[in-house]
């Protein structure tokens, strides 16, 4: 007699983020190890089926993956408690499905896109320390914090005292974003690296 495999089933709590446009839909799956910040429905057809199907929706304005959770992005005009419970049931029911997250390639495609982007600098000995412990300190300090957001940062450059950094998820747009920046990572990475001068941020 075959043995039924019972699956656990998916189990969704949505979080609120300091962004009011964006919530976070937490999963018991892991849905990607890593982040996949889509905020346009063409990058989303080239690489996520899951984000392709939640931009079926005409309020979704963005999607984010980290990890075991998906952060939505909505469009203004619409208010969540109109639209949360059916975004949860489209998560829970492509999950349970199986459907495919993210394609194979993701990961390596956005490097490569990246290093196009912030590839141009060229850093010296010494900028090259510098550079070494602003990433320490961001991936140590910064990115947990901005995780549980439902968010993410990245280092882009460092140019005489300037760190830029990328904003993804519900970091993107938030209102909240820029006196994180400016008050947390730029006082924090100041005192630390008396290198630096400011922080920017260009949205991801």
């Amino acid at each position: 007699m075959e043995k039924q495999v019972v699956k656990n089933p998916v189990l969704i709590y949505t979080e609120q983020t300091p962004n009011p446009e964006t919530l976070k839909f937490v999963t018991n799956r892991m849905l990607y190890k890593g982040t996949a910040d889509f905020k346009t429905e063409d990058v989303a057809k080239e690489w996520s089926p899951m984000a392709t199907m939640l931009f079926g929706s005409p309020y979704v304005k963005g999607v984010y993956f980290c990890n075991n959770y998906v952060t939505v992005t909505k469009e203004f005009n619409f208010a969540w408690e109109d639209i949360m419970l059916r975004l949860k049931e489209d998560i829970k029911k492509y999950i349970d499905n199986d459907g495919e997250i993210i394609k194979d390639g993701f990961a390596e495609a956005m490097e490569k896109l990246q290093e196009e982007k912030g590839g141009g600098i060229e850093y010296s000995e010494d900028e090259l320390e510098i550079v070494k412990k602003i990433k320490e300190l961001i991936d140590t300090y910064v990115k947990p914090a901005v995780e549980m957001d439902g968010g993410n940062i990245e280092f882009k450059s460092f140019d005489k005292g300037q760190v830029t950094v990328i904003l993804q998820g519900a970091c993107s747009g938030c209102p909240s974003s820029t006196q994180t920046l400016k008050g947390g990572i730029e006082g924090m990475l100041k005192r630390m690296v008396p290198e630096v001068t400011e922080v920017v941020a260009e949205m991801g």
